[in-house]
């Protein structure tokens, strides 16, 4: 992707994402926002892409929406639901809807609207030097990009409406045993970790984990017996994938399978 905020790449069935304005944390316009959801989308789109892998390029992963869009020195503020609406809301439709692994490795802060399109993905690794902070009530906004939704699933009301109340800066270490990410790293094997997983995602059944991530997004409102019934038309669309007769066929014939994605 040319003159990038946002740097974009496929190699070994991994589209790479990089969010790429480092020398302002990374911090989101309308237009690189733009650039980002089509960078989601080709990964959505192409069938060479086969898990998704989002970072930040410098010391900090994303410190949210840039002040000087929203707020312009001289000028009136800008249409907060705008933005939201152009930038975030359709960038964590993708981020669920892709029907792929994506996992993000947050290399530094991750502030804002830049924490929750982290907790939005699959899998979060975080580098031992990450932070996570809901820094909207700083300013007087409300969480967005999907916040108010992931943040209490993954670590509980109390500990969400803490966190979004008082906006402290939760280091890396603490979010992991809050359950809000899956792993942290050290700094320097953070990419190489997060990029080995990422490859090896791209090897996996990746019809199956779709239909797994499909049926992890809608647990969220049904109830038992729709879930079950949900898992069951779920497995039978697996069961008739390709990977399934693979995956069975390896096992009997006692080798490592070669999945295709199909």
């Amino acid at each position: 992707m040319s003159d990038s905020l946002i740097k974009f790449s496929v190699n070994d069935g991994v589209g790479k994402i990089i969010l790429n304005r480092p020398t302002v944390l990374n911090s989101f316009t309308m237009e690189m926002g733009t650039q980002f959801q089509d960078a989601l989308k080709q990964c959505r789109d192409d069938g060479a892409v086969r898990a998704v892998l989002i970072s930040g390029e410098g010391r900090a992963f994303c410190a949210g929406q840039d002040l000087a869009e929203a707020a312009p020195p001289g000028k009136p503020l800008a249409d907060i639901r705008k933005i939201v609406q152009h930038t975030y809301n359709p960038s964590i439709l993708l981020i669920r809807e892709i029907e792929k692994p994506v996992i993000c490795a947050v290399n530094g802060v991750a502030a804002g609207a830049g924490a929750n399109i982290a907790l939005a993905c699959d899998i979060v690794l975080a580098s031992e030097k990450a932070s996570f902070l809901q820094a909207f009530c700083h300013i007087g906004l409300v969480p967005d990009s999907g916040g108010t939704f992931f943040l209490p699933r993954l670590t509980g009301l109390p500990r969400a409406t803490a966190m979004m109340m008082l906006g402290e800066k939760i280091p890396a270490a603490d979010a992991l045993a809050m359950g809000m990410i899956y792993k942290v790293c050290a700094a320097e094997e953070l990419q190489d970790t997060a990029l080995k997983l990422a490859m090896h995602l791209a090897t996996q059944p990746t019809k199956g984990l779709g239909l797994t991530k499909r049926a992890l997004n809608a647990t969220f409102s049904n109830d038992l017996a729709a879930q079950l019934a949900l898992e069951e038309e779920f497995q039978a669309m697996a069961g008739s994938s390709e990977d399934y007769k693979e995956g069975v066929a390896a096992f009997l014939e006692k080798r490592k399978p070669q999945f295709k994605g199909k």
